[in-house]
């Protein structure tokens, strides 16, 4: 079953490939669809579409992030599952 998740990461996740990160780690995980973009508040948020475990395996990618990034928080919410093309960066 299909199922979406809006992630919203905070910390020093801008400037460091964290948006790369999420959409190399995604496309990793076969079956992840939707986009990651920067926000203007310094956070990055990330709509994903697949199944619970495989969008899992995306939230905890986004615990670990790229070598020069530090994660402060990763929330989570579910929405409506949407029809994406892909994994892109917006």
């Amino acid at each position: 079953m299909i199922t979406a998740l809006r992630i919203r990461v905070v910390g020093k996740v801008q400037g460091v490939w964290f948006r790369k990160f999420v959409k190399d780690s995604a496309e990793t995980i076969d079956g992840i669809t939707g986009w990651v973009r920067n926000e203007p508040n310094g956070s990055v948020r990330i709509e994903a579409a697949g199944e619970k475990k495989k969008l899992q395996k995306l939230v905890t990618a986004c615990h670990q992030g790229p070598e020069l990034s530090r994660i402060d928080s990763v929330e989570t919410e579910e929405i409506a599952p949407q029809e994406w093309e892909g994994f892109v960066i917006q």
